[in-house]
């Protein structure tokens, strides 16, 4: 079956919101967007996703990152479904043919990175080197924690975006 925007705007709203989980693991931002439909096009998703995601508080932000593995696993913190674990694999698709070395140096930087912030290090892997995200994980590990946490929520937004643009068009 393919999905659609008239499909997402039509689904009852327990679902829509079990079906935008997917796409970003804060329930609160699920629920709003249910709440929002029907959505005239797919810019009007998008446009809604982005401003309900930044009228969100710090908590929703780190519930949203806890449904993400660390960059290089595909364990996640909070259960997810079988579909948001598939993007996250895809998404961090060029770790697995990364070298032992920066596999490595990814899984030692993510533990430095989780202890000093409080939660996992957030990237839109999509189309990113394993060697681009090592060294975006390094630069970031820099940051106040409140110069970061806008950076990772800002990341999150784009893998938002990304992941509704695949709900809409996965069969």
């Amino acid at each position: 079956m393919q999905h659609d925007l008239a499909w997402l705007n039509s689904i009852p709203a327990e679902e829509a919101v079990d079906e935008l989980r997917q796409c970003c693991g804060s329930k609160r931002w699920a629920g709003q967007m249910a709440a929002a439909r029907p959505f005239g096009n797919l810019a009007d998703l998008i446009k809604q996703a982005h401003e309900i995601w930044w009228s969100l508080d710090s908590d929703d932000w780190l519930e949203a990152f806890r449904s993400h593995p660390k960059i290089g696993e595909k364990k996640t913190v909070e259960t997810v479904s079988a579909q948001a674990a598939q993007w996250s694999s895809n998404e961090q698709a060029s770790v697995t043919s990364a070298s032992s070395e920066t596999t490595g140096e990814l899984a030692k930087l993510n533990r430095t990175y989780e202890q000093r912030f409080g939660y996992i290090f957030i990237i839109c892997a999509t189309g990113k080197s394993s060697g681009e995200m090592l060294a975006a994980l390094r630069e970031r590990l820099g940051h106040s924690e409140a110069q970061e946490l806008p950076l990772a929520a800002a990341e999150q937004s784009k893998i938002t975006e990304l992941r509704l643009k695949k709900l809409l068009t996965t069969p």
